[in-house]
């Protein structure tokens, strides 16, 4: 019954079917609780007709006591510091932190100490630049406001000039990334190449159907299969084929190994295809598994393989091996 009330002060108006699939329960169910909402006092009513369903009256407000301790914690956790200031909402974000703080029953009120004592969020990559992008701010006010705005674009060598509707901006490592309507056309600029922003003085009418997560998990997959152009023929180890769920030379290694495996010999290991971007990063994919791999195809990764391991042989070897055998190897004569 909380739910069905901050749904309804959150969304203005839903239909009982809309709250029945919202919350998982049937039709029955929510009129029975919304008649017991209303023997409670809150002001719920119904309005009939095609625009119709249950409405709160007019300026009602339900205080957050209904939070438990690990809802308040993870509220809190929304409001980590970094991506939020990077796009200017650090001050609306505390703001926003302190009502709800004041909403709280007393003994949560521990909550944002609690969940900074325990997390922080440290997004850039290592030997990165921590600073935004100089244009996240404006891009991230023009999302907010679903304003039109003008690009000027680097890319290669020069700059290009784009009039887009921006619909999201995604932090990817550290990266942001805005994702914009160009015509028909969804497409997704890099933030650190944005060289201006310009508004274009009006506002657009935004796909609520469009979903950001969901376009962008279909991108970055789409992006890393692009990357795999090579196809390496290779026999497995048990423990080489668990080594590629980790491996980030090849991201759909481990799945598409596994499914084009034949049937394993005596000793447990399988020949099977690896897709990945190129020879040489297959070369030190191979070097990274060592023993547990053995390179069958293409013939001059193999060759190469087969070098770097006489190499080693000759730097770790017995007798004769070390710096002394890795010169003599170098000269051929190992």
């Amino acid at each position: 019954m909380i739910s069905v009330v901050l749904l309804l002060q959150a969304r203005g108006a839903m239909t009982a079917a809309e709250l029945a699939r919202e919350l998982e329960v049937s039709e029955r169910t929510v009129y029975r609780d919304v008649l017991a909402l209303s023997a409670a006092g809150v002001p719920v009513y119904a309005d009939r007709g095609r625009a119709g369903g249950y409405r709160l009256l007019g300026g009602y407000r339900t205080r957050l006591t209904g939070l438990t301790r690990d809802e308040a914690e993870a509220l809190f956790l929304a409001g980590l510091p970094g991506p939020v200031g990077d796009m200017g909402l650090a001050d609306a974000v505390a703001s926003a932190e302190l009502k709800v703080l004041a909403a709280l029953p007393p003994a949560l009120r521990d909550a944002p100490a609690r969940a900074g004592q325990r997390f922080h969020l440290d997004v850039p990559g290592w030997f990165r630049d921590a600073s935004p992008p100089p244009r996240l701010a404006e891009l991230a006010r023009a999302v907010w406001g679903d304003r039109v705005v003008e690009l000027r674009y680097r890319r290669g060598d020069g700059e290009v000039v784009r009039r887009v509707e921006p619909y999201g901006l995604v932090l990817k490592s550290g990266t942001w990334y805005l994702v914009a309507r160009v015509g028909d056309d969804t497409r997704t600029y890099r933030v650190d190449r944005v060289v201006d922003v310009a508004p274009g003085g009006e506002t657009f009418d935004r796909d609520e159907r469009f979903d950001l997560g969901g376009y962008w998990r279909g991108q970055a997959e789409a992006f890393l299969r692009s990357m795999q152009r090579t196809r390496v023929r290779v026999r497995l180890s048990p423990a080489g084929l668990r080594e590629l769920r980790s491996a980030p030379e090849a991201p759909f290694a481990y799945a598409e190994a596994t499914a084009a495996a034949g049937a394993p010999d005596g000793d447990g290991w399988v020949v099977t295809w690896l897709p990945i971007e190129s020879v040489d990063v297959a070369y030190h994919l191979a070097l990274r598994l060592g023993p547990e791999a053995e390179v069958l195809d293409p013939p001059e990764l193999r060759g190469r393989v087969a070098a770097a391991a006489a190499r080693l042989a000759a730097l770790y070897g017995g007798p004769g091996g070390g710096r002394e055998g890795h010169r003599r190897a170098g000269d051929g004569q190992w």
